[in-house]
């Protein structure tokens, strides 16, 4: 990457927000954190350890499926809109778009959320987003499931370990499928199977120039 390109990206003169999407142990907190720490950006991370449905949900997933799902809305929300407001660039763990085209669509689909509270749902979240405007740049991380489980399992988050494989497995076919049809701006998918951003820095390095391009140029890049 340029030393001209990485002044654009990081300066505060030209208002950037990023976000950073993919399935459950694609890598997206630790590429939202690199990210943040190498161009300055402000970091909204997805809330995990203290969201107070997490646990209960993957121990029952009919059960806390509804109340998880707007806990999450909310919460996205709120942070994509204080990305609108604020003055600086900022990057997100994970998109509000997410939620309701990957997740609540998921659980729905599989038999644990009704179809009273899955319109509910969806009637939520159409009126939140007619009031959010899109990102500079929507990030996709692709990783297969044999390489999420490996993940799943190095991270070590108890509640995690007992995610079923068919859960993971229809996660990421939905997950092709928006990126497929996404039209809200400009995207870069990242196929991050045999990518190590985190120790292999010439790696992280030739991902942000991508990313640079991405919104200079406003097209679609695959990137290996």
């Amino acid at each position: 990457m340029s030393l001209e390109a990485y002044h654009q990206l990081s300066s505060g003169s030209n208002k950037m927000f990023v976000v950073v999407a993919g399935n459950i142990g694609s890598g997206k907190t630790t590429l939202t954190k690199k990210l943040s720490q190498k161009l300055g950006w402000k970091p909204h991370f997805e809330s995990v350890q203290d969201n107070p449905y997490l646990a209960d949900f993957y121990d029952n997933m009919s059960r806390w499926s509804f109340p998880l799902q707007v806990y999450f809305l909310n919460h996205r929300f709120n942070t994509h809109k204080s990305i609108e407001n604020g003055a600086g660039s900022a990057i997100q763990d994970r998109s509000i778009y997410e939620d309701a085209n990957i997740f609540a669509r998921a659980l729905f689909e599989q038999g644990d959320l009704d179809q009273r509270d899955y319109e509910t749902y969806c009637t939520l979240y159409h009126s939140m987003i007619n009031y959010l405007s899109a990102p500079t740049l929507m990030i996709f991380l692709k990783r297969s499931v044999p390489k999420l489980v490996e993940r799943i399992k190095m991270r070590g988050r108890d509640y995690e370990q007992a995610i079923p494989i068919d859960y993971l497995t229809k996660l990421n076919g939905y997950y092709n499928e928006w990126y497929d049809n996404y039209d809200l701006g400009k995207s870069l998918i990242v196929d991050t199977d045999d990518l190590d951003f985190l120790e292999n820095e010439n790696h992280f390095d030739k991902l942000v120039g991508k990313i640079h391009d991405s919104i200079d140029q406003q097209e679609m890049f695959l990137y290996y």
